[in-house]
């Protein structure tokens, strides 16, 4: 069997009450396309019914891999594990959530083509008339903030590192992927740093964008850590802990 043209990786936690909806709109968009694509669910150690939904529904459309850790592991450990087991020559990564619709990935795509660039990002900095939903005033403003932080730390010229939908060139960005240290939703910065730092090209890209309010990210909590996990990115790259 040839490989995959596209591989769309979704990491999940207890994502029983949306993922049978979240599934049916990824395999109909990929369904649609004219290029091979395989879809790649990473349970992260859920424990509500998702697992056994997603044996049922695996039942009805073979072909879904499914991946899942044990115990939970984190959003980043997630994202870089089903990335690492794609086979295909580009690796989406989207929210299980559907934020930013999965037909953004059209943009996504032709974006990293037109420029020739190893990643493409989601983003809703560019152009916020394209946000439907917005999140909560005190959500955004940190987000607004966080984002100020990673720029200045790490030198990254992105404006949303964020956004739950991109897409990456596998041959070009897998290296990143096997140096990414953050296993949290902490994880975008460094994976985009890495990327940058081995040479690669990312370009960001505005896309259609809503809030879903049933986020797992507790905002005290996983703001402190995403703080801190830049923190730590910043001094494994003055001590060189990231040379390929």
């Amino acid at each position: 069997m040839s490989a995959p043209f596209l591989s769309v990786v979704i990491p999940a936690y207890n994502e029983a009450l949306r993922i049978g909806s979240t599934l049916e709109k990824v395999r109909q968009y990929l369904d649609t396309r004219s290029f091979p694509c395989e879809l790649i669910i990473v349970d992260d150690g859920s424990r509500d019914d998702m697992p056994e939904l997603l044996a049922e529904y695996c039942e009805r459309h073979p072909g879904i891999r499914v991946l899942r850790n044990e115990p939970n592991r984190g959003k980043g450990y997630s994202v870089r594990r089903g990335a690492l087991e794609a086979r295909g020559q580009f690796v989406l990564f989207t929210d299980a959530d559907l934020s930013a619709p999965i037909e953004e990935t059209n943009k996504l795509l032709g974006a990293l083509e037109s420029e020739r660039a190893d990643a493409a990002v989601g983003s809703r900095a560019l152009d916020r008339r394209l946000i439907g939903v917005h999140q909560p005033w005190r959500r955004e403003m940190a987000g607004r903030v966080f984002n100020m932080l990673v720029r200045f730390s790490t030198g990254l010229k992105i404006q949303d590192t964020q956004c739950g939908l991109k897409l990456f060139r596998r041959e070009t960005t897998m290296r990143a992927f096997e140096l990414q240290n953050v296993t949290g939703f902490g994880f975008d910065p460094e994976l985009l740093f890495l990327i940058e730092h081995l040479g690669g090209k990312i370009v960001e890209v505005p896309v259609r964008w809503n809030d879903n309010p049933a986020t797992k990210v507790h905002f005290l909590r996983d703001s402190t850590r995403m703080f801190f996990d830049l923190v730590a990115l910043r001094w494994r790259a003055i001590m060189g802990r990231y040379r390929a």
